[in-house]
């Protein structure tokens, strides 16, 4: 595991370079990943003007900043993800906003696809659901991870999966209202709870 979890980072990119591949990829019609459709071109769109506006509109709150500044210890937090995902448009953001209240935290993104071994060892109930975020001590071993959503987001899905079945439209639709009007409290409120144990 170590081995490939190092050899990933050798190949990690900053946000920054991940919204501009995602931006440049778009200029040429494409998404992230090796399969092209229009549909994932579509959602990619979506999720960049969603990042955009994100990455601008996020605010970290007094409570988690004070718990973000008091960690000392280097940790790198490696996620996997791709361009097209509604998820991690929603979530990359404030994970950004997070690691940028303290130097002893370094983000790196690897694409999911390009990394299927990798993604293999952080599943989620058995699928490859990103985004995921493998929380890394500085001897490169894995203290923590969290993903594709935050704890309520999947409590809501759970939900409406034993009640309706399965995912639909329907839900995909509520979760992204859920999302805005949460404005990213739970991501902030589940890695608080996560840097209590590391």
């Amino acid at each position: 595991m170590k081995h490939l979890i190092e050899k990933s980072l050798a190949n990690a990119i900053s946000y920054t370079e991940y919204r501009t591949l995602v931006h440049d990829l778009l200029a040429l019609g494409k998404s992230t990943g090796p399969v092209q459709s229009e549909a994932l071109t579509n959602y990619s769109l979506l999720n960049d003007r969603r990042m955009k506006r994100l990455d601008k509109t996020i605010k970290i709150s007094a409570k988690t900043k004070a718990v973000f500044k008091n960690l000392t210890q280097k940790q790198t937090w490696l996620v996997l993800t791709e361009g097209w995902c509604g998820d991690a448009a929603q979530n990359l953001p404030v994970i950004q906003k997070l690691v940028a209240e303290n130097e002893n935290i370094a983000l790196k993104i690897v694409l999911r696809d390009e990394h299927p071994a990798l993604m293999d060892l952080f599943l989620t109930n058995g699928g490859r659901s990103i985004p995921k975020v493998i929380v890394l001590d500085a001897q490169n071993n894995v203290q923590h991870t969290w993903g594709p959503r935050p704890t309520l987001a999947t409590e809501r899905m759970a939900a409406y999966k034993a009640k309706n079945g399965s995912i639909d439209a329907q839900f995909k639709q509520e979760l992204q209202v859920w999302y805005n009007k949460n404005k990213g409290q739970s991501v902030q409120e589940d890695f608080v709870k996560m840097s209590s144990v590391l």
